[in-house]
Parts: structure tokens; sequence; C-alpha cells
């Protein structure tokens, strides 16, 4: 698959990540943290200015660093720790991760906390149906010894979900990891409010599940659907604020 898009193009496209992240009400003040690798022979990934909420990203004020850290043009500029190595592990462990986003919402958080991680309750859920992995708390991963970890724990996978902590999703394209993660988290908010009746929950057999997640894997309704819904979120966004293009 070729690189989705120039850079200027996806300085937008994560800038628009970022706004659309505060409109769902994932923000977590300035701890959020989503980056898209850059079409550079060097590998590059654009990531948000720490100390900035997710509303106040745009386009130009997105930082450029290498997987080791280094900032590209002297931008005398801090990225979170943590998020540097989350990121930087995952686009240089999977070349197919353009996009990673990770996010602490709290219904994501919820399910992190539970043994038994994410449920197949209902079709929304069904479509993660042994499509997420998991990777065990070990504290704030700011060492990046923690890398070889994470990178094994996420293997193959477009989800993740980080036990104790929260979400992760990679994609493509910031449009296609932005699709998984408002589905991700979509299931997990499914999964707690049924949760919260008490009653005895349904699960269907694991053929059902199965050929329902299969149903979500089709490349050709799944890539429509990815480019539909991203089309119609920016047209969204810019309606309510463009200011994110500048």
């Amino acid at each position: 698959m070729n690189h989705p898009g120039t850079e200027s193009s996806l300085r937008t496209d994560l800038a628009a990540a970022y706004r659309l992240l505060d409109h769902y009400g994932w923000s977590d003040q300035v701890f959020t943290h989503i980056s898209v690798r850059t079409p550079s022979e060097t590998p590059t990934f654009l990531i948000n200015a720490y100390g900035l909420m997710p509303e106040e990203i745009t386009a130009s004020n997105l930082v450029k660093i290498d997987i080791n850290g280094n900032k590209v043009d002297n931008q005398n500029i801090d990225v979170n720790p943590a998020g540097f190595t989350i990121h930087s592990t995952i686009h240089s462990a999977r070349h197919d991760a353009v996009c990673v986003m990770h996010t602490h919402t709290l219904a994501g958080m919820a399910v992190a906390a539970l043994e038994e991680g994410l449920l197949p309750l209902n079709q929304t859920n069904m479509a993660f149906y042994k499509r997420v992995s998991y990777y065990d708390y070990e504290g704030i991963p700011l060492d990046l010894s923690a890398r070889e970890r994470i990178a094994a724990a996420l293997g193959d996978k477009k989800c993740m979900i980080l036990r104790n902590h929260g979400l992760l999703t990679v994609g493509r394209s910031v449009a296609e990891a932005f699709f998984y993660m408002y589905y991700l988290n979509k299931a997990c908010e499914i999964q707690i409010e049924a949760m919260k009746t008490g009653r005895k929950l349904i699960l269907p057999s694991d053929a059902d599940c199965e050929f329902t997640a299969q149903q979500f894997d089709n490349e050709k309704y799944h890539s429509e659907s990815v480019e539909l819904v991203w089309n119609a979120l920016r047209r969204k966004l810019d309606r309510m604020d463009a200011s994110y293009r500048k």
C-alpha cells in the first residue's frame, strides 16, 4: 500500500483527528496523543507538542521527530515522553502503522480494568472479536526498554487494550486509525452500559461472532466505510471550526 498522502495532507488529517477527539469528549487534557508517520526517506513522525490541548492542535504546530526522539528542523518543542515511547515503538515495528492513536477514554479505561477484557456483547463489539491484543500494565511507559514488550503485545493486530490504562489503534491512514478508535471505544461504552444493568449478559456463539467479524473485515466494505465516515467527519469539523487546517 502506498503512503497515504503528502506531509501537508497528513498534517491536516492529524490535526483534524485531534479536534475530533476533543469533540467526542476523549480528551485527557494534554496527555492524549496521536501520531502519523511521514513519507520521508528517514523514519520520522508527527505528534502534538506537549502542553497543547487537543482543541489547540493545528496542522502547522505539530512536531516532527525521528524514532530516536530527535526534533527535525531543530524545533525546540517537547513531546510527551510516554507518548514518544509508545508511538516510536509502533512506527518502528509496524510498517503498516502509518497512524497510531492512543486514548484514555472513560469507557476504554473501565474495560481495560476488567479481567475478561472486551466481550462480544453487540454487533459493534463483534467487529473486534479475537482481533484485539492486550498489554499488561507495568507503569508509565517512560523507559525505552518497554519498546520490545509493547511491540510484542500488539503483534499484527490493529487494536490493543493497555490493561489498567487505555486504548490504542493503528491504521494505514489517520482515517483508519480514527475509525478503529471510534468503534473500539463505542464497543467499550456498550459493554459498560450493559454491565451496569446487573442482568445476565447474552454472549453469541463463537461461530456467530467470528462470522460477523469476518463480515467487518471485508476489505471493500471496510475501505468504503472508512472513507465515507472520514469524509463526513471532516465536513462536520469544517462546519464547526476549520482552524485546524492552519
